[in-house]
C-alpha cells in the first residue's frame, strides 16, 4: 500500500513504545477527541492523573504525542496526537527479538478489543442518535473462499475505497466522525 504522509508506520522500537493497553487507548482518544490534558484524559479513562501524565510522557519519547502549546494556559500542559494514524508492518510478528513478537501481539490484541468496544458503544447509544444515523449504520459479515492474493486485492480496493472518503472528509453540521473498521482473515472449517 502507498505510504501516507498522515500515518506511522510502526517499527520495532516504536511498537515497544505503544504496546501498552493505557498507552493505546491515551493515543486513541488524543487521535479521535483531539487535544487534552493528562487530567482530562485521566478522567475520561477512569485512571489516575498520575499514570495518564507518565504514560502521556512515554509516548511523547516515542514520537506518538506531542505538546499542543496552543491550547495550554499557564502550567496546564495539553497533548496532541502527530500522526492520524498507525500502520502495523506484518514482518514484526515474526521479529528475532520475541519481546518484539510479544509487542506486536499485544498491540493486535488491544486494537480488535477497541474495535468491539467501539461497535459496543454504538450499539449501546444509538437510541440517544437522530433517527438519520440510525438508518446509515453497518454491521456485516461476509465469508469468502479466496486465495491469499484475492485476500490482498480486496483488501487493498477496501482501503482504496475508504481514502476516496476520506478525502470528502466534512465539517457540515450534520457530520459526525464514523468509525470504520474492516477485518479479513482466514477461518478454519470442518
Amino acid at each position: 500500500m502507498p505510504e501516507q504522509p498522515d500515518v506511522r508506520k510502526l517499527d520495532a522500537r516504536s511498537l515497544r513504545g505503544l504496546a501498552h493497553p493505557l498507552r493505546m487507548q491515551l493515543l486513541d482518544a488524543l487521535r479521535y477527541g483531539g487535544p487534552a490534558t493528562a487530567s482530562q484524559l485521566a478522567e475520561r479513562l477512569s485512571e489516575s492523573s498520575g499514570a495518564t501524565s507518565y504514560h502521556l510522557r512515554q509516548l511523547a519519547a516515542h514520537g506518538f504525542v506531542e505538546d499542543a502549546p496552543e491550547r495550554g494556559k499557564g502550567r496546564e500542559r495539553w497533548w496532541k496526537a502527530v500522526h492520524k494514524g498507525l500502520r502495523f508492518d506484518d514482518a514484526l510478528l515474526t521479529d528475532s527479538d520475541p519481546t518484539v513478537r510479544g509487542a506486536a501481539d499485544l498491540y493486535l490484541h488491544e486494537v480488535a478489543t477497541a474495535q468491539i468496544q467501539n461497535l459496543s458503544a454504538w450499539l449501546g447509544d444509538r437510541a440517544t442518535w437522530p433517527e438519520e444515523w440510525n438508518r446509515v449504520w453497518d454491521m456485516s459479515s461476509a465469508t469468502l473462499r479466496l486465495t491469499p492474493e484475492l485476500t490482498q486485492e480486496l483488501i487493498e480496493k477496501m482501503h482504496a475505497l475508504v481514502d476516496t472518503y476520506r478525502e470528502r472528509s466534512t465539517t457540515g453540521d450534520n457530520a459526525a466522525q464514523v468509525r470504520i473498521h474492516t477485518h479479513a482473515f482466514p477461518v478454519a472449517t470442518d
